[in-house]
Order: structure tokens, then sequence, then C-alpha cells
């Protein structure tokens, strides 16, 4: 996590360098979003195989730096519901974000990447329960953290002076022990405000 911030330090401090004379900071934007997506993959430790719709929500929040360039931090906690039986996969994970942006017309493209982590809860029950409060067997659970990347495209429609509709498209990608994470692209849909 030192190693994300001094990286952001860095790009700020580059910004701010090059914007002598220049208002440096533009102002900042906020909202939340819904998300879902396909994911798949493989629990290795059970030999069972992941995959399905996940659906969550979450939000974001940035600082703009000159004209195309933005800084801030976003969360989000993502539901993989399996077996029909009330089993799942949990993912809350959030981070530090950099990414570049441009108007055209009433559209705002943007790309960028959140360098971060998170936990994954799993509650896998491999029978059904037979009745409320009662027992079963066979059930897994598992809580581990996790580092990940997440490259990130989108595009805002700029509804009315500081409202926008956004759509983005990501794939949150784990980093060392955490590549056994389902994968898998995921499209986010929300509101933000800018001031």
């Amino acid at each position: 996590m030192k190693k994300i911030v001094l990286i952001i330090s860095c790009l700020s401090l580059f910004f701010m360098a090059g914007a002598q004379g220049k208002k440096l900071f533009r102002g900042f934007d906020g909202g939340m979003m819904i998300h879902t997506g396909f994911l798949s993959g493989s629990l290795d430790a059970m030999g069972y195989e992941v995959k399905g719709a996940p659906f969550g929500l979450g939000g974001v929040a940035r600082l703009h730096i000159g004209n195309h360039f933005r800084i801030g931090g976003e969360g989000y906690i993502s539901t993989l519901n399996q077996l029909e039986n009330g089993s799942y996969l949990k993912y809350g994970w959030g981070g530090l974000l950099a990414d570049f942006y441009t108007v055209l017309g009433r559209f705002q493209p943007y790309a960028g990447l959140t360098l971060g982590g998170g936990a994954m809860t799993t509650l896998l029950m491999m029978e059904n329960p037979s009745s409320d409060w009662a027992p079963i067997d066979d059930t897994i659970y598992n809580k581990q953290g996790f580092m990940a990347i997440d490259p990130f495209i989108g595009c805002d429609i700029i509804i009315y002076g500081p409202m926008h509709l956004t759509l983005k498209l990501d794939y949150l990608c784990g980093l060392s022990k955490s590549k056994l994470l389902p994968h898998g692209p995921r499209i986010y849909f929300g509101f933000l405000f800018y001031r």
C-alpha cells in the first residue's frame, strides 16, 4: 500500500510541476454505481469451478488535476451466488485510482487503473438445508485477503451541468497468491455528480 501511495504522490507532483501558472485543481466528482458481469475460475483447494454473474454496489470519488487527469479512490462489494442454495463468493475491494479523460460534446470517455485490494469470503454448502436452523454437512467457509490491479475504461454522458450518467467496464486481476480469484469483466452503471 505504501508503494501505491508513493506512485500516486509522484504522479501528482509531476502534474503540479507541469501546471505552472495554471489552476491545478479543477474540481471533483463522485457517485454510486451498480455492477454485474461474468466471472469464472477455480477454487483449487477444493476443486470447485466457479462461474456466474455477480451483482454489486459501490462508489467512486475523484479529484480533477489539470484538464484531463483525475486521482481518487473507489470501493465495491460484489456477490456471486452459487449452487442455488444460499452459497456465495463475496468480494469487498477498493483502492486508489488514476485516470485520463477527455470531453467530446456530451460524452466524456476515460481510461484508468486502480491499485488496491480487499477480501473474498467463500461460503459453499454442498447439500441443501433440510430446514431452517438445521446444521449442514459438507459446508466450506473461507475468508482471504488479496491485492489487485483493476484496469478500466468507460464513458460519462453529461446529462445536465453537474449530473452525469456513467458506464464503465473493468477486469479485476488478483496479484501473487490472489491469482486464484474468479475473474472476468464487470460492467458498471451509475450516477456521478461533478463540481
